[in-house]
């Protein structure tokens, strides 16, 4: 690489930050692939609906507390040994799931999946912080999601054809391998300050050198007293929650049974809803830098984020258009909420900057591994009695239950959007 561009902070800064932002990306991946493996997941290890959503928000039950402890790391020891740690056991852990035989066995890789690619989301904004301008954050945090928005469009579609060419083993395991592969390429390449890189601070980006363990816990306790995380967190317990519940693991099979149509059409839809996370939140994130607006943003986002699930749910099977417009817009105003992280990051000093954003990003993806679960009861409760290929068949008006919980999170999550407006 020419020896003059590497020299250049503004580059290095973008391509330290691409080679985090893959690691997200396959993070994302994970998070919603089981949408489209979840009829093939529930057939190869035998599952009840409720058990295919503990399956699936396995990857949450350690996902969600590591987003705290992944801000501690973050702001301890630098991103650059945090994401290679985290990047690399992602990648065990997707080959265990894929030679799992057995539920125990792949609910314990699933668990092993979340606790690598648990840290890697704060240690990239804690990256950012350091390389990136203050008046840039919001921005590259927005492409920062993005492009998980591009992992969850490769778990739509195409890893439907590739399953349907290879068997979900093959495809997964060839996915742990090129994770192994960028653990490697994060240790190469990514550090944690320009000064680490041997190059003058970016004007305008703040620095924050590693801390003591009390000055940690100090930043922890200073966090975690004050009142706008535990409203950022609980709006995004339901925000993260429901479109990763959606999204994630739901929302393909109920396409299916609601229109009667295969894995491979259904997840046409979910690609829809994850291109909206592609653009949704580079464009708000612009937007809110471009109007120093974060809270207005929040609050109108979280307003139309409420009536997209809530129109689903009073109509049940609305035209198949309707659903992938309600797809796309509820993971583009996700963009939206996910302002959240520059107001608790703004909200605090620099060097909490990792355990403010990991705070409360935990308290959401804590309602991805709870929500599941609760929808997967939920259709349990009306299950048909029949099973098509091994998969239990669920009546529509347990989907409509369904979406109507979706709802009620989405209206919880616009009076939290309200009450930062009001007291931000």
């Amino acid at each position: 690489m020419h020896s003059s561009r590497w020299s250049d902070p503004r580059f290095r800064r973008w391509f330290g930050w691409a080679a985090l932002a893959s690691v997200f990306l396959l993070v994302n991946f994970h998070r919603v692939s089981s949408a489209v493996l979840a009829e093939t997941l529930a057939s190869a290890f035998d599952t009840t609906g409720a058990e295919l959503g503990l399956l699936h928000a396995a990857f949450f039950y350690v996902y969600a507390p590591m987003q705290l402890f992944s801000g501690v790391l973050a702001d301890r020891f630098g991103t650059r040994r945090v994401a290679t740690i985290g990047t690399a056991v992602m990648g065990v852990g997707v080959l265990w799931f894929a030679t799992s035989g057995s539920y125990l066995s792949g609910f314990a890789a699933r668990l092993l999946l979340g606790l690598g690619g648990g840290v890697i989301y704060i240690a990239t904004l804690r990256y950012c912080a350091n390389w990136f301008r203050v008046d840039e954050f919001a921005t590259v945090t927005g492409l920062t999601v993005s492009a998980a928005g591009v992992g969850g469009l490769l778990a739509a579609t195409p890893l439907a054809i590739v399953v349907e060419s290879t068997g979900w083993r093959t495809s997964l395991f060839a996915v742990g391998v090129v994770g192994l592969g960028l653990a490697v390429f994060v240790f190469g390449f990514v550090r944690d300050t320009p000064a680490d890189a041997g190059l003058p601070a970016v004007e305008g980006a703040p620095e924050a050198d590693e801390q003591t363990f009390s000055e940690v816990v100090a930043g922890a306790r200073t966090v975690l007293a004050a009142r706008e995380t535990w409203v950022l967190g609980l709006m995004l317990f339901f925000g993260l929650g429901i479109n990763f519940t959606v999204m994630g693991l739901w929302g393909v099979p109920y396409v299916v049974r609601a229109y009667d149509v295969s894995v491979r059409t259904a997840s046409l839809y979910t690609l829809v809803g994850n291109a909206g996370l592609v653009v949704g939140p580079p464009t708000l994130g612009w937007l809110s830098d471009r109007l120093e607006e974060r809270t207005g943003i929040i609050l109108a986002s979280a307003l139309l984020y409420a009536l997209a699930y809530l129109a689903i749910a009073a109509m049940g099977t609305p035209p198949l258009w309707f659903v992938g417009l309600a797809f796309f817009f509820v993971m583009f105003l996700l963009g939206g909420l996910l302002l959240s992280f520059t107001v608790a990051k703004e909200s605090h000093a620099t060097e909490h900057s990792g355990i403010a954003t990991g705070t409360i990003n935990g308290m959401g993806y804590f309602g991805a591994a709870v929500l599941p679960g609760v929808m997967g009861w939920v259709l349990d409760v009306f299950w048909t009695g029949d099973t098509v290929a091994g998969n239990r068949v669920y009546s529509l008006f347990g989907y409509r239950v369904a979406f109507a919980i979706a709802a009620a999170g989405g209206v919880v999550a616009l009076l939290c959007a309200a009450w930062i407006h009001r007291w931000s």
